[in-house]
């Protein structure tokens, strides 16, 4: 536990009033544009295991839910990291924490390639996974600094591409190499690129921002750790129990996690009375950011939601192969790789509700959609729906990023940013697991009154898209509360005063 007084500011500590330049200068794009390519490349990791999860069932003799957690192991790692980097990112130079994040993600991407079986594999997607929940946080925080608010929403469509579609075409990536190559490639193709953005980064990146020095709470780690950790470990393991595999019961890590979630929160609120919290909870205090949030979560389950279950329908309902489904599922991050700075230029003219209301209402119409596929359902048809789907999505990540950050004072940006992604992880981890087990158990159930493997698979997945699409209404609703932060004269955030 930290005894530190409240840290006196040194010439280094950032001048929390003093806005962004109207330009930006050569050195910042530089910057901006590697941290870009680098977290678009440690990002796409994150769901590219998703196709391939039927090869390695049978390479490594492991069920579906287990499997999953190449996928929630990485978000369960991220959830537990984040947290941190809102001290990290006040505490450690620009510089410092790119070549970590760089070489933690090179490493992992090794181990993973070497890989002779299951742990092994999961022990490298745990390091790729460390340098990567330091890496968006950054990017994020980086942007915020510099540039200025008039011009954020661009340079958030942008970020958009590499948060959510990155994720979105890793089944393509994946599906592609799969089809003439071994799962391993998947990593060996990546190794040489994050060497490459390493060495950019050892040559090219400098410091933007100003670091201060901040106390360093080991409490607030070890309940954080307990609290994300236990809650995604929980949420992971409900796929495993419907299964019958789970190692203990779900109950167990979801209580551990919510009780320490509550001694986290009590121990922030006392620690930011002296501005030492590792993640600084006043950000709460603005409307627009706490609107923002509610909808993140709903779109990310949403989103991480499909991206398990329709590779797995593709495959195991239609048949089709993993390069197939791969290229199935391009068209759709494309869709939303076009759309993404278009809003984020809206998003600077007419705010962020025009944008988002649309986008709730195609997203909950395209999940209603995919209650309707089976196994006579037309490619075609799957194909659309999941474009539809993206394209809801690209209206409503640029607008709710953008919107929810840009409400915050700038000395909460480095803690606004870890909480975001934070809270995208749970939200990413929930959204797999419970279309997991939605479909297991759907599927269980049609087995278990006559139907043959593959029309019981189908009820599996209309299951899981059902209650995806019930949920996706209240991100509806919470759609129309969603507005563009007041600014001050200074162009400050007129509602989310300084917390000092």
């Amino acid at each position: 536990m930290s005894t530190e007084a409240r840290p006196v500011p040194t010439p280094l500590t950032p001048a929390a009033d003093r806005p962004a330049p109207d330009r930006l200068d050569a050195r910042t794009k530089t910057v901006i544009g590697l941290l870009l390519v680098s977290s678009f490349v440690v990002i796409l990791n994150e769901t590219i295991m998703s196709v391939a999860l039927p090869r390695l069932m049978a390479d490594l003799d492991i069920s579906a839910a287990t499997a999953q957690w190449l996928t929630t192991g990485f978000m369960l790692t991220m959830a537990v990291v984040i947290p941190a980097t809102g001290f990290l990112l006040q505490r450690f130079s620009m510089r410092a924490l790119f070549l970590a994040a760089m070489s933690l993600f090179s490493t992992g991407t090794l181990v993973a390639a070497l890989a002779p079986g299951f742990e092994p594999l999961l022990a490298g997607r745990i390091i790729q996974a460390s340098g990567t929940a330091i890496m968006i946080p950054l990017l994020m925080t980086t942007v915020l600094n510099t540039v200025p608010a008039h011009r954020r929403g661009s340079i958030m469509g942008t970020i958009s591409i590499v948060i959510a579609v990155a994720p979105a075409i890793g089944p393509t990536v994946s599906g592609l190499i799969l089809s003439v190559l071994d799962w391993r490639w998947m990593f060996w193709l990546v190794l040489p690129i994050a060497l490459l953005a390493l060495v950019l980064g050892a040559l090219k990146v400098q410091n933007l921002t100003e670091t201060r020095r901040t106390p360093f709470d080991i409490l607030s780690i070890l309940l954080s750790t307990l609290a994300f950790g236990g809650l995604i470990f929980g949420l992971s393991s409900i796929g495993e129990a419907a299964a019958g595999e789970a190692p203990m019961p779900v109950w167990i890590p979801l209580a551990v996690g919510a009780a320490a979630l509550a001694a986290f929160v009590a121990r922030q609120l006392f620690l930011q009375r002296t501005d030492r919290a590792l993640m600084d909870l006043r950000t709460f205090a603005s409307r627009p950011f706490v609107v923002a949030i509610i909808m993140v979560l709903i779109s990310m389950m949403a989103l991480f939601g499909c991206l398990i279950v329709l590779p797995l329908y593709l495959q195991n309902v239609l048949g089709l192969s993993a390069l197939n489904t791969g290229l199935l599922l391009l068209p759709g991050g494309v869709v939303m790789a076009i759309l993404s700075p278009i809003v984020g230029r809206l998003y600077d003219r007419v705010g962020p509700r025009p944008l988002v209301v649309p986008g709730a209402l195609v997203l909950s119409t395209a999940l209603w959609g995919m209650t309707l596929l089976d196994q006579d359902t037309p490619v075609a048809l799957v194909i659309a729906l999941h474009c539809l789907l993206n394209a809801g999505l690209g209206f409503i990540f640029t607008p709710l990023f953008t919107s929810s950050l840009g409400s915050l004072h700038r000395s909460l940006y480095s803690h606004g940013s870890a909480i975001l992604n934070t809270l995208q992880q749970l939200a990413g981890a929930a959204g797999t697991a419970v279309f997991i087990t939605l479909m297991t158990t759907g599927t269980a159930s049609a087995l278990s009154e006559g139907a043959a493997a593959v029309p019981a698979a189908a009820a599996g997945v209309h299951t899981a898209f059902f209650w995806g699409a019930v949920v996706s209404l209240g991100a509806l609703a919470v759609s129309f509360l969603v507005r563009r932060p007041a600014l001050d004269a200074a162009g400050a955030p007129a509602e989310s005063p300084a917390p000092h």
